[in-house]
């Protein structure tokens, strides 16, 4: 069940009118255009927007419409400048973005918007800490298009409602954004795109969120979205490396162009604080990750300056559990798109070409093909954030434990590791990729034998790069529902901590309630004698939890569990028809080599034919 998280203050907010009338500034040969009339908000909450664009596609409609030509139906074509809005959803970014470029193309007045759609906190939950690296990002987009004297335009409404009036009241003649493969999104933007067509809009989609057109990619392999990351990158080497990212566009690309602004834009078309979302900003964590394409490029800076740390970079052999981060952490502005995966690509190969490095899938490149694998999976495979419905999903019967869920989410299931994890994504919201692979294993499969679907939510929720695809197909894999079927590899709430971090720093970090205890006992507490738990102010049941499971126990009962679903699976006419009755449940297999990164540099793309 999604839950209707918004707040009252936000509901007023984000409910209220859209103000009458646009913003204008006078120029020459412009005149004010009609008041917009028809931008009645119906709905409550805001957006966190969410999309899958990709680079091999330029979806244009009307047909025909190119060249700054504007489509007039029953009427013949007019060479005129065109009169763009830009919908800024998840690329909330200047550099690599040819929608926007697009936008600017034979281009006499340009609309840069992004729309608070209530559909989103209607049916996620956000985070505090989201709503802020959402908010500090379009920030930052405003601050860099006033560089280009433009302006960003928020709008609140339903697109579907909106874009009519605005359509009529800016007289516009062009539309472009991202390509979006999430399932909500596929809907919207085809109705908006019908709209348009029927105002005698010009819709351009460019693909510039992933390294492929996912359908692309999809339809190289028969129409499916392969299952395998091998799979996967064999489909890519032939279709050639990706597109190198665009440039930032500069006051060049708007020399002809204006973005027609009031005084008062920002009343009208601002930017909303946190209490107007219905926020509190006291309930935020810590600003340890600052949202915007500045911060974005900065930290990809960076990181690119540590050449041998780059090259030398494999995802296992980092921390979890370290006092600061041993990854990149730049995947919340990878997430709404404050830096482009293409562009940290390509800075990768500058840095690789040459140089001895690792490879897929645990190098920085492989973690990009990983995050491709899974954007390709959610846009070909239906249902795919759900159990049901899910034809690579295997149908578990998982226990309803209410309690124990909370205690998970809440980090009070006396297991400090698993505490502190779930402590820190709270409080911080982001944590290590291991680290995720600890406490999804301990909800599902491994401890409390929740569904995955109920961790998924609650990371929706709490991390900053939270992102529908990505969230949903990591769940599957750690549960081993697909991808991953090794259902018999456990991760343990006690020894896994223990590989980086013996004397519990990491622990005493989030769960400062345990510090004094000695390194003995830090990961299991409630072993501590009595008088050394009342030594160290923290008595196991009264001021930190008993386990709520035996670990030794649970865990292999759950084991016994998955066994019997997937003879189930195994048994049942759909699963053979799809060729999983041969398999030997849970059999290990030595995984292909895949093709090398220098392979997908260098061999050319696969042409379609005619």
């Amino acid at each position: 069940m999604w839950i209707n998280w918004a707040a009252p203050a936000a509901q007023r907010y984000l409910s209220k009118p859209a103000p009458a009338g646009v913003c204008s500034r006078s120029h020459p040969g412009w005149s004010a255009p009609e008041p917009v009339r028809s931008l009645q908000e119906k709905g409550a909450g805001c957006s966190l927007l969410s999309s899958a664009e990709s680079p091999r596609r330029s979806i244009q409609t009307p047909a025909g419409d190119e060249g700054g030509e504007r489509y007039r139906p029953g009427g013949p074509t007019l060479r005129m400048k065109h009169c763009s809005i830009h919908w800024f959803r998840k690329g909330l970014r200047l550099h690599d973005n040819p929608a926007l470029l697009a936008a600017m193309t034979d281009c006499s007045e340009l609309y840069p918007i992004f729309i608070l759609d209530p559909w989103f906190p209607k049916n996620m939950r956000v985070s505090v800490n989201r709503w802020r690296f959402l908010v500090e990002s379009l920030r930052d987009l405003d601050e860099s298009l006033q560089k280009l004297n433009s302006r960003l335009f928020v709008v609140r409404g339903r697109p579907a409602e909106i874009f009519p009036g605005l359509f009529k009241a800016w007289k516009v003649t062009r539309l472009t954004f991202e390509v979006d493969t999430e399932p909500y999104s596929r809907q919207r933007d085809a109705a908006v795109a019908r709209l348009a067509a029927e105002h005698g809009v010009q819709v351009i989609q460019k693909v510039s969120n992933t390294l492929y057109d996912t359908d692309r990619v999809i339809a190289e392999n028969n129409d499916k979205a392969p299952l395998t990351y091998v799979r996967l990158q064999t489909l890519l080497v032939s279709l050639g490396p990706p597109e190198r990212p665009m440039p930032a566009p500069t006051l060049e690309n708007l020399k002809d162009c204006c973005t027609p602004c009031k005084d008062n834009h920002d009343a009208e078309y601002g930017i909303p604080t946190l209490e107007e979302l219905g926020q509190d900003p006291e309930q935020a964590g810590p600003r340890l990750y600052p949202g915007g394409e500045s911060e974005a490029l900065g930290r990809l800076d960076l990181h690119m300056n540590r050449t041998s740390w780059v090259c030398n970079f494999q995802k296992p052999h980092t921390e979890p559990n370290s006092l600061s981060p041993s990854t990149t952490v730049l995947s919340p502005y990878i997430k709404f798109g404050c830096l482009s995966v293409r562009t940290f690509w390509w800075k990768l190969a500058e840095i690789y070409q040459g140089r001895k490095h690792s490879s897929p899938p645990v190098s920085l490149h492989g973690q990009l093909l990983w995050r491709e694998f899974f954007y390709t999976a959610g846009a070909g495979i239906p249902n795919f954030s759900r159990m049901e419905g899910n034809p690579v999903c295997v149908q578990v019967d998982w226990d309803d434990h209410p309690e124990h869920l909370r205690a998970w989410s809440e980090g009070r299931t006396g297991y400090p590791f698993i505490d502190a994890i779930m402590t820190q994504l709270r409080t911080e919201g982001w944590i290590h990729h291991l680290a995720r692979h600890a406490v999804a294993c301990f909800l599902t499969r491994g401890d409390l034998w929740i569904s995955w679907e109920e961790g998924q939510k609650v990371f929706e929720e709490l991390l900053l790069d939270a992102d529908w695809s990505l969230n949903a197909g990591n769940w599957q894999w750690l549960s081993a529902s697909a991808f991953f079927h090794q259902f018999f590899r456990v991760y343990s709430p006690v020894a896994f901590g223990k590989k980086t971090d013996k004397g519990g720093e990491y622990i005493k970090k989030y769960l400062p309630f345990l510090r004094k205890f000695p390194a003995e006992y830090i990961y299991e507490p409630w072993k501590a004698p009595r008088s050394l738990q009342e030594q160290a102010g923290c008595v196991i049941g009264r001021d930190y939890p008993k386990p709520i499971v035996v670990h030794e126990v649970v865990s292999k009962r759950n084991v016994e569990r998955m066994k019997a679903a997937y003879a189930r699976r195994s048994a049942s006419p759909t699963a053979q028809q799809q060729g999983g009755g041969g398999k030997k449940v849970g059999a290990k297999r030595k995984p292909p080599a895949g093709p090398s990164v220098a392979e997908l540099l260098t061999k050319k793309p696969k042409t379609k034919s005619s």
